[in-house]
Parts: structure tokens; sequence; C-alpha cells
């Protein structure tokens, strides 16, 4: 596969509120994708909005966008993790580790036929040169849900990145775990879901 995006995509960066007018479209984005399995959910536009309000807030976000067209086919989001919300930054002040000094990358989302042309790599390029570009910052960090190996709703042909994580430099670190509500597609509400995070040392 090629390590760079394919060459109908563009992508495009945004800081803080000027993703606002392409919010709606990363809102219906994360819907579509997040509802495949691993992470199962059932999302809505308002709860969307409400989620992403902390990257419209943080002047030192970063949320890479990937256009086909004018249509959004991916995107890829990082803030430092002290303009995150407390489930995040709980498991890092527990372990003593300054929140100040750490880069959260949130989604990597891409549709489907998007998918194996070197993109997420480029998205994880793009929100490390970022993290790097902050003063303080000796950590880039992301979590991803837990899930047992016998779910039922896992795909036959279903294949973790972990792998590719590892080869970008990431570590698992069980220790570190948060918990966070959504609702899942076989659901009536939101139930809490755990999910273990990877991290990158810098300093």
């Amino acid at each position: 596969m090629p390590d760079r995006p394919a060459p109908s995509l563009t992508l495009l960066n945004f800081h803080g509120d000027a993703l606002r007018p392409h919010l709606d479209a990363l809102g219906q984005l994360r819907i579509s994708v997040f509802r495949e399995y691993p992470y199962l959910y059932d999302g809505n536009l308002e709860y969307e909005r409400d989620y992403l309000q902390c990257y419209l807030n943080s002047p030192r976000s970063l949320v890479v966008l990937a256009f086909d067209g004018e249509e959004v086919v991916g995107a890829t989001t990082c803030l430092p993790m002290s303009d995150e919300g407390p489930e995040f930054q709980a498991p890092f002040l527990a372990a003593g580790i300054p929140v100040e000094s750490i880069c959260y990358f949130g989604e990597s989302i891409l549709l489907p036929q998007y998918r194996g042309l070197g993109i997420g790599k480029a998205f994880f390029e793009r929100r490390e040169a970022h993290s790097q570009s902050l003063p303080g910052m000796e950590m880039t960090t992301f979590c991803a849900v837990d899930r047992p190996v016998d779910h039922p709703r896992r795909p036959v042909d279903y294949r973790p990145l972990d792998s590719f994580w590892t080869k970008s430099g990431y570590t698992k670190r069980p220790e570190l775990r948060c918990e966070f509500r959504w609702k899942e597609i076989d659901e009536s509400e939101e139930t809490p879901k755990t999910l273990t995070f990877w991290v990158k040392q810098w300093a």
C-alpha cells in the first residue's frame, strides 16, 4: 500500500473555532464510522455537537479533515490533555503524570472505501508534528475501547490496529484506563465502557 494519501483526497488542518463550519460534517462522520465494531456507537448529531465543543474551545487543538471534493470522508483530532474532559485526565492524574505534559489524540476515522491508502499514517504524522509544536509536551496518547475476543458482534475478518500502533511507537498501558459512557446500537440507554490508553514518550 502507498504511504501517502490518495491523490483524490485533500487533508486540511483546522485549529480551534476554525472547525465550526465543518462541525456537523465531522459529527456525521463520527456517527457513521463509530457505529462499526468495536465501538458500536448509536450516536446523534446533538450529542456530537456538544462532545466536539472542546476542539472549538481550545485554540491549541488540531483537527485534520480529509476531503474528497467537498465531502468530509476522514478526520483525526488532538488537543492538550489539559483541555480535555475529566474522564480522560483521571488515570494520568492518578498515576502522577501532569496532564499539561500530554497531548491527547482523539479519533482517527475514515470511511471504509478510503482505508488502506496511508491516510492513517499521515494522520499520526500531522498530530505528532502538532504536539511537538506545543511547549511542554512530553507524551502523546490515545485510548481504545476494551472488547473481549469472543464479543458477539466482532466481525470474522476484524483486524485490530495494535500492530500499526506498536510500529508507530506506541505502547499499551493497561494501568492507564478510563471510563466513558455511550449508547450502543443494541442498548436502550448509555452504559459505561472501559478504554485503555496507548502512550508514546517524547521527553
